[in-house]
Order: structure tokens, then sequence, then C-alpha cells
């Protein structure tokens, strides 16, 4: 069966209230061009090239359709669009659940359009997946009006904002520690640094909730599986809204931040913590953690009416696998 046709580079046409069923957008905190444009020959603090991808991964993508390059893009600007190829399967089963379809917005996008968090956004969304996949580096930082405008939305009764900061490698001058860390992810094609999130970081504190990205850990997995990670660790008193009803556990990625909380007065509240590689050495499990913080919730709270989860974008993306218990936390995730 042949797949279906794509549509790009046309204008969003806004979804209209309709009682009961949520509206649900993604927007990507970061620059394409300034992700895709970064020079190959800098070792950190960017995406691979689909070529490193294809080395590393041989030869998972050595059919034509990635392999190519009269057919798709070997530069680091390959490596993106793989980001978008595999959140198909959550767009759909959203699609699915709500019957809207679910856009995906770029604050800057291929084609150069920026694109702030505003109303264009935010008036015809009900839940709102923010991924933090901007490099520090890049500078993405939300403006007043943007978070501004945030609040706004988060003071309307029964939103969501689901937000994500991604993994901080190597945040420290010492190399052994680089090392280590590298070494305990086992990604080759993650760099020694590799530092993400100062967009959704800023929204976080700009809405006093005190989660910060920390580290990149490796889930630990069930023996003799490869991938499926163990069973998280659930909150279930603290988690009164039933977010991970019926979820055991999530998909399995390599390098996982661990959401620290930066004071404990009861704005946020770790839901679930995923056990840790322990086979693997990292400052983190030296200190004698062995879990981290996965899913965080923090309820709505004097003028905000709305809901926040923090939660990685990869627990959304297929690149690693799907099963029913990641598809269950998406579907309660826009039907709560």
């Amino acid at each position: 069966m042949s797949e279906p046709a794509r549509i790009y580079n046309q204008t969003h046409a806004p979804r209209p209230y309709v009682s009961g069923r949520r509206r649900t957008s993604v927007y990507i905190t970061w620059s394409y061009p300034a992700e895709a444009n970064r020079n190959p020959a800098e070792l950190d603090n960017r995406f691979s090239t689909m070529t490193e991808v294809r080395r590393v991964t041989w030869p998972a993508y050595e059919v034509p359709r990635f392999s190519d390059p009269l057919q798709f893009q070997q530069g680091i600007a390959g490596s993106l669009e793989l980001f978008f190829w595999a959140w198909v399967p959550f767009q759909n089963l959203v699609g699915e659940v709500t019957g809207f379809p679910v856009p995906v917005f770029q604050r800057i996008d291929q084609a150069g359009f920026a694109l702030p968090l505003d109303e264009r956004v935010l008036s015809d969304t009900d839940t709102l997946f923010i991924f933090g996949l901007d490099h520090n580096v890049t500078g993405q930082t939300p403006s007043d009006a943007e978070i501004e405008a945030l609040r706004t939305w988060l003071k309307r009764e029964g939103t969501c904002l689901v937000i994500g900061p991604h993994h901080d490698v190597g945040a420290t001058d010492d190399p052994q520690q680089r090392a280590m860390e590298y070494a305990h992810h086992g990604d080759a094609l993650v760099p020694r640094q590799q530092r993400f999130g100062q967009y959704a970081l800023a929204l976080l504190r700009a809405l006093d909730i005190p989660v910060e990205n920390r580290f990149a850990l490796r889930p630990a997995v069930k023996a003799g599986t490869g991938n499926k990670v163990v069973p998280f660790s659930y909150d279930r008193e603290a988690d009164t809204k039933g977010w991970l009803k019926g979820v055991e556990s999530l998909n399995f990625h390599t390098h996982m931040p661990h959401y620290a909380l930066t004071r404990d007065d009861g704005t946020a509240r770790v839901l679930a913590r995923q056990p840790i590689d322990l086979s693997r050495p990292h400052p983190f499990t030296q200190a004698g953690e062995t879990e981290f913080n996965i899913v965080v919730w923090a309820p709505p709270a004097g003028a905000r009416a709305g809901d926040v989860l923090v939660c990685d974008s990869t627990l959304f993306s297929t690149l690693f696998g799907a099963d029913e218990s990641l598809e269950r936390f998406w579907k309660n995730l826009v039907t709560a």
C-alpha cells in the first residue's frame, strides 16, 4: 500500500471548539536553520548529520529513501527530518482519539518563517506540547510577549501544557566527567557536550515551576529484551488526575534528562521515577541515586488554571519503538 500524500508549506487552519474534544498542538522550540546550519566540524552542541546516523546505525538507513542523496538530505537537516518522521505515530493516534489533526509548529521553520509562541499557536489549542529541542548555543529565548501569552492561555480552564527541555550532557569543564557521561549513555551520536533547553527552561522559570533538566541518563532495561525498559516507580497518591493511569512503562531512549526539583514546596509533584542502568557509572549514580525523575506534574495554582506536566519529547517519538503502555500515556494526556 502506498503512503498517503504529504502536505507542507501551507497556512494552519484553526480548529473550532467542540465540547469534549481536545485540540492538541506541538511547538518545537528550535530554529531549524540554526540547527541545520551548524558546522559539522564542531564536535559538540549539534545534532548529527544523516551521514553520521547511517554510519553509526548501519545498515538501518541504507535503503535508498535515506541513503540516496537525490532522495534524502545527508547533512544535519536529514537527521532533523527523522524527528518529524518519528512523531507521526503520535500525531496519528492523537488525531484518532480527538478527531482533530495535530499541527507541528516550529519557532523558526525550514523556510525561515518565524513563529513566536502567540495566539496563532494558542487560540485553538487545549493541550500544548512544547518540545525543548533547541541547543543552547543557538540562543532561543522567549520574549516577554511570549511568556505573557502562555500565562494568559494557562488561565483558561482545562488547558494542559506538556513541556520538556531535552537532556543536558557534559555541563562541566572536566573532560573526565564528560567521558564518563558519554560512556554511561552509550550513544555514539551524542557528543561529549550537548546542552539543550534554554527556551523551555525560561518558560518554566517564568511560570514559577521549579524544574530543571540535568544529565542524560540511560534507563534500566529488562534482562534479555535489549530495549524494554523496566517499569517506573509510580506515586499513585500524587497522581490525583490519573495522568499515568494504566501506564506501566515508557519507551527506551539511551539519554533521558533527570527533571530535578529546585525546591520542594508542593508546587510540582514527581509522578514517576525511572530506574537507571547501574552497570554504567555516572556522577549521578555515584552520588547514590538509582532512579531519575521522568514525569513531573504542576497542578493548577493561583491564577494558573491549567495543568503543567514536564516530560521529555522522546516519550512521543517512535525512533526507539512504542508499545501499548506508551500509547496509553499519550491517550491519557489528551483526554484527561
